[in-house]
């Protein structure tokens, strides 16, 4: 049945609306922590909201260059935002678009390989560094509950009244409610903490009444990029988990949309989402990974048409044109960010665990290499001066926990699982045992 364009439309409201939390809270994090002026703020949330529309496109439309060609929608992913502040506070913003860039470059290139390089990222890896993300960025959220690290009233009842009332709030939406209003409860309950702040006088709306009504992206908005090992290692390895996770979601929407996926097919997903990050590094923006919450909607609307896809990345460009809707997400104080942080960073935890759950925990193979992995990342991240004294070039595999973690849960793997892939391969398939 052919749907008028409205219903069109509003279909591709409810796509925005249910990434729109994930795609503005991210920039706001990563600003918040790397001190960014509200202007420069409000940039990376507009331009964040642009790209994020681009994104969508590439990887909606089919072409034999690029594009998976399924109802999928594209928003910056939570793994990078750990190694974006980290990266940042190290060595600046022109670091962290130098890294990106070579992020995307390499997607682009691995693309037509990346089915048989999955190998080397199973669920243990894969798992093992989810985990170790999200609990390297849970301090971030607790501060900013208390009000924000340095705040003058850190741990003041209020922010934690505040806090603890917005995480209240999205745990009650998603015990009361199923479908939309639990896709977007996140964006609810900042939107009510938001609203109580205000009546405690908590808001400034400075920016909203500064901020333009129109605006055009800026090419390296934050200045020319720069290249560090460590910092290009770290979100090559985000980049390529973040494929790992797009795969599942690729496969998950050709079973809803009853198509198969040809080897071409991954291929163009892959290089979409590797042009998606360069891009992102060109306007300043983030990498760009898909978002599988929009699935849920798909399955739930029983909608599968790209048209609706067309029309939600049209609206995000939109909004990417007007700073002064983008500003409004600016002024959202930092115990209402916090306690939505907390649930996020909390979920990103969980999903880890979740591909954890993937792997044969009977084997003391992989208890070893989630032990050893998230430990090293753990420990890295709590004594960042561990291996200070190592000569620099070793430095770049140690200076970020995610890093080496995510290395030692790779190397580990090579160590306990290559040999036995191999000899696995070789026996007949009536003789292969699933480990």
């Amino acid at each position: 049945m052919k749907m008028k364009w409205w219903q069109v439309g509003s279909l591709g409201i409810q796509h925005v609306l249910a990434m729109y939390a994930g795609a503005i809270v991210v920039p706001l994090i990563v600003g918040g922590a790397l001190h960014l002026t509200s202007e420069q703020l409000t940039y990376l949330v507009a331009i964040d909201l642009l790209t994020c529309g681009i994104a969508t496109f590439l990887q909606a439309w089919k072409n034999k260059w690029f594009g998976i060609g399924l109802p999928v929608m594209l928003g910056c992913t939570f793994t990078a935002v750990g190694p974006m502040i980290a990266i940042g506070g190290q060595y600046g913003m022109p670091a962290v678009y130098g890294a990106i860039l070579c992020a995307g470059a390499v997607v682009v290139l691995i693309s037509p390989y990346f089915g048989k390089l999955r190998t080397l990222f199973p669920p243990v890896v894969t798992g093992s560094v989810v985990t170790i993300i999200g609990l390297t960025l849970i301090p971030a959220a607790v501060n900013n509950m208390a009000g924000g690290q340095g705040a003058k009233d850190f741990g003041d009842p209020a922010n934690l009244a505040l806090s603890f009332g917005v995480l209240a709030l999205i745990i009650l939406l998603y015990r009361c409610f199923t479908g939309f209003i639990r896709s977007i409860s996140v964006l609810l309950g900042m939107a009510a903490g938001t609203f109580a702040a205000a009546m405690m006088g908590k808001v400034d709306w400075t920016p909203v009444a500064e901020a333009s009504w129109l605006h055009w992206p800026t090419l390296f908005y934050f200045g020319a990029p720069t290249f560090h090992g460590s910092a290009v290692f770290t979100m090559v390895l985000v980049a390529i988990v973040s494929l790992v996770e797009s795969t599942g979601v690729y496969f998950a929407l050709s079973d809803i949309c009853r198509r198969r996926l040809t080897d071409d097919d991954l291929a163009g997903g892959y290089r979409a989402e590797g042009l998606a990050i360069i891009i992102g590094g060109l306007l300043n923006a983030f990498p760009y990974t898909t978002y599988s919450q929009n699935v849920g909607l798909v399955q739930l609307s029983g909608v599968k048409t790209r048209n609706v896809i067309y029309a939600a990345a049209a609206f995000l460009v939109l909004l990417g044109f007007v700073p002064k809707i983008a500003a409004v997400a600016t002024i959202i104080p930092a115990p209402v960010l916090g306690g939505a942080m907390l649930a996020m960073f909390g979920t990103v935890i969980a999903y880890g665990v979740k591909m954890l759950s993937q792997v044969d925990l009977a084997m003391q193979e992989n208890l070893l290499i989630i032990a050893c992995s998230v430990g090293i990342g753990l420990g890295v991240t709590a004594v960042p001066n561990l291996f200070a004294e190592l000569p620099a070039g070793l430095r770049i595999l140690t200076d970020s926990g995610i890093v080496a973690g995510g290395l030692t849960a790779i190397l580990l793997n090579a160590v306990f699982h290559f040999g036995k892939a191999r000899k696995s391969a070789a026996l007949p398939l009536q003789e292969q045992k699933i480990s």
